[in-house]
């Protein structure tokens, strides 16, 4: 990694986790977990804001490429979650909450891909739910199976380092998923204005979020 001033760095790292821990704090609530569409969907966010903090974590130490891989589990995360709720047949929805064993491990393959699920959403979803997920695959979905798949993109950036602002707006975009994964969970919460809660954190936070510089 090429060097960066170790403040300026160290702040941001601290202030996208205070973003985060903010995002989560505020959409902490009990949904409806009688729904199993809805209860799925939340586990999947739950997983997401568990890949943003270890995406965090692995930038904070320098490690892009790792940092990466996990990044795109945590936008498929959000995908999923999505998917789950208005695109997914009711089989499907009981395949992925099974318990898990070697029956129901096998049962749940075949999903559709990320890319599929996209095209349902498309169709399906909100458009405002949709729209940044959009925005995201259309920008980042090339580099990120080429550093899943270790592509050109991980080979040459291993071998010639990580300049500062790479860092600085992988991070960026890390946080935005996690936005979205906020508004996501708001959404389930029926009868409440959480998704504007979540917006006003978000624009306290404007400095660490917003497209690559």
């Amino acid at each position: 990694m090429e060097e960066e001033q170790p403040d300026i760095w160290e702040e941001f790292v601290l202030q996208s986790h205070e973003l985060v821990v903010e995002l989560i704090d505020c959409v902490a609530f009990d949904v409806n977990t009688d729904e199993p569409r809805i209860a799925l969907s939340e586990v999947l966010l739950s997983l997401a804001f568990e890949h943003s903090h270890s995406a965090r974590m692995l930038l904070h130490t320098g490690f892009l490429p790792s940092a990466l891989v996990v990044h795109r589990s945590q936008f498929e995360a959000v995908v999923r979650s999505l998917w789950v709720l208005y695109g997914a047949s009711d089989q499907v929805v009981g395949k992925l909450s099974a318990e898990l064993n070697l029956v129901t491990e096998l049962a749940a393959k075949n999903i559709p891909t990320a890319s599929k699920m996209m095209e349902d959403l498309a169709v399906k979803a909100p458009p405002n739910a949709f729209k940044p997920l959009n925005h995201f695959k259309t920008h980042m979905w090339g580099a990120l199976n080429s550093y899943v798949h270790a592509g050109i993109h991980p080979i040459r950036r291993h071998a010639d380092g990580y300049p500062a602002w790479l860092l600085t707006n992988v991070m960026k975009n890390v946080n935005g998923l996690s936005v979205v994964t906020a508004m996501q969970a708001a959404m389930l919460l029926i009868g409440t204005e959480l998704q504007q809660e979540v917006l006003t954190i978000a624009d306290r936070y404007a400095h660490v979020l917003g497209p690559p510089n």
